[in-house]
């Protein structure tokens, strides 16, 4: 079959049409491709502006501010630890308690001094292990005075023996404490 002049212009006007109508669809989704990357560009620089440095900078502060009261708060107590322990001063202030609160320290003893880390701070440590009697309220205001008297020290255990009628004696405590001094600079 042979193609006449007008068919092959027929012909070639629909091929013409339908590859312009194929490129004119792409472009098409082109553009709506590039609208979508412009919008999802538009809300990524609205949150980047949210985000800004100087926040940043201010939070930088704040949290600096909280380390240099942190460090001074860390050398305060480094400066309550900064104490001699030694066996006889914390066995003399045990009994200026005991002396105080009215009750009657029946044996103490101590270990030897130790070096022993609290919370990555190297300090000198020693144990206290004592039995004390007298009036329940007096041994409860011992205990209560030993933990806020010693403030480098801090009463571990403390068990109370109250007996259950007056003729078999006063009340009596056990206890354990542990004092510290700050060895360093």
């Amino acid at each position: 079959m042979k193609l006449t002049k007008t068919s092959w212009l027929i012909l070639s006007v629909g091929i013409f049409i339908v590859v312009v109508a194929g490129l004119g669809l792409t472009r098409s989704q082109q553009f709506q491709e590039k609208d979508q990357l412009d919008e999802e560009l538009s809300i990524s620089e609205k949150r980047l502006n949210k985000f800004q440095v100087k926040d940043l900078r201010e939070q930088q502060e704040e949290l600096q501010e909280r380390l240099d009261e942190s460090t001074i708060q860390l050398m305060a107590v480094k400066d309550s630890l900064r104490q001699p322990v030694e066996s006889i001063d914390v066995t003399d202030e045990f009994f200026a308690i005991a002396y105080d609160c009215g009750v009657e320290v029946m044996s103490i003893s101590s270990s030897g001094i130790k070096s022993e880390k609290l919370e990555d701070i190297v300090c000198s440590v020693i144990s206290l292990n004592a039995r004390v009697t007298g009036e329940v309220s007096n041994l409860i205001t011992f205990v209560i005075k030993l933990n806020n008297d010693f403030t480098t020290g801090i009463v571990e255990s403390a068990q109370l023996s109250i007996p259950e009628t007056v003729y078999e004696g006063k009340a009596s405590a056990s206890i354990q404490m542990v004092v510290y001094a700050y060895e360093g600079d």
